[in-house]
């Protein structure tokens, strides 16, 4: 898998299940992807170019959540010809909204919305990428920042580590002068428990965050609960908000019983 010396570095980006936001995201870079583009080769982007080129590559990006039995087979394959795998967006490093099939019957699922489910094949859970091979970093959001994802693009060219916050949004708004939501207007918000990098984007306009890039570094949900329920919420009300892009890192960290049954079905 040695790349030739004096060769530009080759960059990879792949989509298993998503809506392609993220991918659309690197585009949307715009004037800082132009000299980036200068300096490696774009070896595999369906997304942006017919020119598909074969590994390996010194950098792949993916985007999406396993979900279906060919999933498994091609992710192995992109591991073992990259260098680095870095997992980009929520369904990527949370198994997205569709995570949501995993607290459910996929069987259900398939037969409601399509009209031959026998022709669909998929898994009976949506799974982020970590799950099936080593990811040597993921970056969160749905969508992802595109400062961020620069950053790390620039990083692992560089060999050195990206250089993303693991804090929570609260930081974020303290940084912006945002004044916070909760405490002045008993708006439930996630931005305690969330992972920052959206720069506190729903806060600054008076909408609490819901919490689309995952958990934080530092979450204590079992304190937040009670919070949330100070400012109006039910328990069902509470699942929902939790259960959405992120379901299931925030499933994971849901104290046990603390929401009743239904946190584990719903």
């Amino acid at each position: 898998m040695a790349v030739p010396v004096g060769s530009r570095p080759r960059l990879g980006v792949f989509k298993f299940a998503s809506c392609d936001g993220c991918q659309l995201t690197l585009l949307d870079c715009e004037d800082e992807l132009l000299p980036l583009a200068a300096e490696i080769d774009i070896a595999h982007f369906v997304e942006a170019s017919s020119d598909i080129q074969s590994g390996p590559y010194d950098l792949s990006l993916v985007e999406g959540s396993v979900s279906t039995p060919e999933h498994l087979e091609r992710i192995r394959r992109i591991r073992a010809e990259s260098r680095h795998l870095v997992t980009i967006g929520a369904c990527a490093t949370a198994g997205g909204v569709q995570a949501l099939r995993n607290f459910a019957d996929v069987a259900e699922f398939r037969a409601t919305v399509y009209a031959k489910p026998e022709y669909i094949e998929t898994l009976a859970t949506s799974t982020p990428i970590s799950a099936h091979v080593p990811v040597d970093f993921e970056l969160r959001g749905c969508p992802i920042d595109r400062g961020q994802l620069i950053e790390v693009i620039t990083a692992f060219l560089a060999d050195r580590r990206p250089d993303i916050p693991n804090h929570s949004v609260c930081f974020a708004c303290k940084r912006r002068g945002t004044t916070c939501l909760p405490v002045a207007h008993g708006i439930p918000c996630l931005g305690p428990v969330t992972h920052a990098g959206c720069g506190a984007l729903c806060p600054a306009y008076g909408r609490g965050c819901y919490g689309c890039f995952g958990p934080s570094g530092s979450t204590n949900m079992p304190a937040m609960i009670p919070l949330l329920r100070g400012d109006g919420m039910s328990d069902e009300d509470i699942l929902r908000f939790l259960h959405t892009f992120n379901v299931h890192d925030f499933a994971a960290i849901e104290p046990p019983g603390e929401l009743g049954e239904e946190g584990a079905s719903s």
